[in-house]
């Protein structure tokens, strides 16, 4: 196992040690003036230590935070960059595992703060408050931050990030309609997301369709994945029937179609479900052969 920086070695009481975990100390409680101090104080007796490069990055921080609020996208494209190339890499080398969450949150929530002045951008989609809120685990922040974007759900980054602060606050049932309209709009970003979320159910339901679906094996069979749920979690029906049903799209037109198929069948109308799964085959015929599986195997 890899340790940290600040982690003593059997030499407990050394000197470096000692200076090394003072500097940790003042940085855990994020004491600027007595940080530098003790980083003085270790760079000038040791100035070969291993450690100084990711101090200085975290003892700079803690020196130049700012209230600022941000007024230009590429601005905060920067800072971000930052953050996620320099500072966490330097918090994940110096501090202990279990405390770099909590050492890191606060830096993005000052960020989305910062941010906030800044209206959603086509060109810099990344540059926004609401995915920095996220960081934060402000859940609460980041819908509010999406909800002032007009028509969010239109757009993948918004839609992306109002799914998973759903999912992060709510659970997955409650996401399942948002995770639909993403993979309808944007199935790449729809692949990221459940991904980065590792959620063991999600991912389960990910490789079944990988195994399953007859596509083609690009990323944008994904476009089909909440009507391919339709016929292997018939009980999502209901969630999934809450979402925007977009009818330029095939595969949201699929999804519906199976919802409606569904009750038809449940209401027994043999000469509308002939209709409807007719509608359905010419959408796709792999998935219309797929729901005409599961319904063989029920009347066996």
């Amino acid at each position: 196992m890899q340790q940290s920086m600040q982690q003593l070695d059997i030499f407990a009481d050394s000197r470096d040690v000692v200076l090394r975990n003072d500097v940790v100390e003042h940085l855990q409680r994020r004491h600027a003036v007595d940080a530098r101090a003790s980083l003085t104080q270790l760079a000038s007796e040791y100035p070969e230590d291993r450690a100084l490069p990711a101090m200085t990055v975290l003892v700079r921080e803690l020196e130049n935070e700012s209230s600022l609020p941000l007024t230009d996208h590429a601005e905060l494209a920067e800072v971000r960059r930052h953050l996620e190339n320099h500072v966490i890499p330097a918090v994940q080398q110096v501090l202990p595992a279990k405390d770099v969450h909590a050492w890191s949150t606060p830096c993005w929530r000052s960020l989305a703060q910062r941010a906030a002045p800044l209206v959603f951008c086509g060109t810099h989609t990344e540059s926004h408050a609401a995915p920095l809120w996220l960081r934060a685990g402000d859940c609460a922040a980041a819908t509010n931050a999406v909800n002032t974007i007009e028509s969010w759900w239109r757009i993948p980054s918004p839609l992306a990030w109002m799914t998973e602060a759903r999912y992060r606050a709510s659970g997955l049932d409650a996401a399942w309609p948002l995770f639909a309209e993403l993979a309808w709009l944007a199935p790449s970003r729809f692949a990221a997301l459940i991904a980065g979320l590792r959620d063991a159910s999600l991912n389960a339901l990910r490789r079944r369709f990988d195994a399953d679906f007859p596509g083609t094996g690009e990323i944008e069979d994904y476009v089909w994945f909440p009507a391919w749920l339709m016929i292997v979690k018939p009980a999502l029906a209901s969630r999934l029937g809450e979402a925007r049903v977009q009818r330029d799209v095939p595969a949201s037109r699929a999804t519906a179609l199976l919802g409606e198929i569904l009750r038809r069948e449940h209401e027994g109308d043999q000469h509308e479900l002939m209709t409807l799964r007719e509608e359905l085959s010419r959408l796709h015929t792999g998935l219309f052969d797929a729901y005409m599986a599961t319904r063989k195997v029920q009347r066996r």
